[in-house]
């Protein structure tokens, strides 16, 4: 069953795994490494999968992860990972046993990074608030797209993000668009796929270099202007036509999610700048995001 990502439960591990050696080691985890964590098995398993799916360790899992305690003999594949868990075997899920041996695990540069900010202000267990999730600061800007429009897939944030980029750069001057890019020179994901090792401004600049030149040689498309303009409705509709966006998703979701996410990265001075090119109803999703 899906479980609440935490980051106490995620600092912890990572913190462990980094502290106990380089490259695929062994990693023993005590009850004592969790003080006040209240972690299940299947929370751990779960904590272990999520890291490991998304890129900040590298692991080897088969099988079910969020599956109950009696399940662990068979989700496990013994020649790929060594998973020894005390006193529990055949019992209810319940509270994280006395040891458990986790092998062929490493942390990834990705996973470097979010432990180094979350070492900046380390996260602590609170008996009133148990589950407090990874803040959306600390991820991968196309994760934090992914956070807040529901898209479940990275490349469709990927692709998504950039034909807002590209509408949104449509509305704007050249040297407007141009003082927005300067500002976006971050990682969008960090990641070995190389087809999404790019900057938050290769996105804002476009990756297809036709679009990119056409977008510095034409006019402003404002909806006043005398070239054919983008006013709200015509804005949500080219992102819903020009991203294959997934049936179950929402354009003005994912405007909105992705104009959360390029907020984290701009100044002040170039938020209000931006406000001041979008159509109405597209400039309220900018303020509220």
């Amino acid at each position: 069953m899906p479980i609440t990502i935490r980051q106490d439960v995620t600092y912890t591990l990572l913190k462990k795994i980094n502290e106990t050696g380089q490259g695929m080691h062994e990693v023993h985890f005590n009850e004592s490494d969790f003080p006040g964590h209240r972690i299940t098995v299947s929370e751990f398993l779960g904590h272990l999968d999520y890291l490991n799916q998304n890129h900040y360790i590298n692991a080897e899992f088969t099988g079910n992860t969020y599956a109950t305690q009696e399940d662990v003999p068979d989700l496990i594949h013994p020649q790929e990972f060594d998973l020894r868990i005390a006193n529990t075997l055949g019992a209810p899920d319940g509270p994280l046993p006395h040891l458990i041996t986790f092998k062929k695990a490493e942390m990834t540069q990705k996973g470097q990074q979010l432990l180094e900010k979350l070492e900046v202000n380390p996260p602590t267990v609170a008996p009133e608030k148990q589950s407090v999730t990874i803040a959306d600061k600390d991820l991968p800007f196309l994760e934090r797209v992914m956070a807040k429009s529901g898209l479940t897939d990275v490349f469709d944030a990927r692709d998504l993000t950039e034909v807002v980029f590209r509408v949104m750069r449509d509305l704007m001057t050249t040297a407007a668009a141009d003082r927005v890019e300067a500002e976006l020179h971050e990682a969008a994901e960090i990641t070995k796929d190389k087809s999404l090792q790019l900057e938050i401004a290769d996105l804002w600049h476009d990756t297809n270099p036709i679009v990119a030149f056409l977008s510095r040689v034409r006019q402003p498309l404002q909806p006043t202007g005398i070239f054919r303009g983008i006013d709200s409705d015509r804005f949500l509709f080219r992102v819903a036509n020009e991203g294959g966006m997934p049936p179950n998703a929402n354009a003005e979701q994912v405007v909105k999610a992705v104009f959360s996410a390029t907020k984290e990265e701009l100044s002040p001075a170039r938020i209000q700048e931006i406000s001041t090119w979008l159509p109405n109803k597209i400039r309220q999703l900018w303020e509220e995001a």
